[in-house]
């Protein structure tokens, strides 16, 4: 009698032990199932655009770079303003412009929280690229220099002259005008501005000898506020130009380039760049 109660004993705990195993199975199962379906909402979440707020398309631009973008009579006006607005028509989308100093933008972007997209004349460089994603380029641009009319400073001399100590070379920070000062002229002191006009009131004070900035902004700013500065240096650079996209929104960048591609398609960005080039 006690062989049998002890058989029956072990069959139990087997039993017992049998569904303890059963049961920790069916919870790695469900672990299982629940990261399954975690992955599965991480990846549809990837396909998804998102923006800040529903129906719009918020940019953050630094209202200070013409002809791309300037403040006017209170306006926000320019080559990339008028661009983002035909693509958000075609992306059936309100447009709302956030102004933010230059340098701010990338860091907004890759932070989010403030706005969808930066525009603001940004070149594409590898640097950037490593903290945000750039859609396709839709202008090019080199770089150039500024000086006074009255300045020892001149295109004769200017490869040379740019790079002597006691030259002030005002720049935007956190601009390709910026690096490229820094790389070409490392004898001069290159003093960094918030925004593109404060370069030129700068150099227009005399608090800097010459702007380093890209060559279209030179060219507007010449045309339209400074009569009496030219350009003394032109540097064929190709700068490609394009917009920053948070790299956690492929599918924003993604619909941006698609609407390129059509104002590409349908000759708008030609129109827009010969309305302000």
């Amino acid at each position: 009698m006690k062989m049998k109660k002890w058989g029956v004993l072990a069959v139990s705990a087997a039993m017992v032990c049998a569904l303890g195993l059963f049961g920790c199975s069916s919870g790695s199962d469900s672990k299982a199932d629940d990261k399954k379906a975690d992955e599965s909402k991480t990846e549809q979440a990837a396909t998804e655009m998102v923006l800040l707020n529903d129906g719009k398309l918020t940019i953050l631009s630094s209202p200070d770079y013409p002809p791309f973008e300037n403040l006017e009579n209170g306006e926000i006006v320019g080559y990339e303003v008028d661009l983002f607005q035909a693509i958000a028509d075609e992306m059936g989308l309100e447009l709302e412009i956030v102004p933010l100093q230059f340098d701010g933008i990338i860091p907004a972007i890759q932070a989010g929280g403030q706005g969808d997209v930066g525009v603001s004349g940004f070149s594409v460089d590898p640097e950037r690229a490593q903290q945000i994603d750039f859609t396709e380029s839709f202008y090019i641009d080199d770089q150039a220099v500024a000086v006074m009319n009255d300045s020892p400073i001149t295109e004769e001399n200017a490869v040379d002259e740019l790079n002597q100590a006691g030259v002030v070379i005002a720049v935007q920070t956190g601009t390709t005008g910026e690096t490229y000062a820094q790389e070409n002229f490392p004898n001069a002191t290159i003093q960094g501005y918030g925004n593109g006009t404060d370069c030129f009131a700068a150099m227009q004070s005399g608090q800097a000898n010459a702007v380093c900035t890209n060559l279209a902004v030179v060219a507007s700013m010449l045309e339209t506020a400074y009569p009496d500065a030219h350009m003394v240096l032109e540097i064929a650079t190709g700068e490609e130009y394009a917009a920053v996209v948070a790299k956690d929104n492929p599918e924003l960048t993604k619909k941006l380039n698609e609407a390129l591609a059509k104002l590409e398609a349908d000759g708008t960005i030609q129109q827009l760049t010969d309305k302000w080039f």
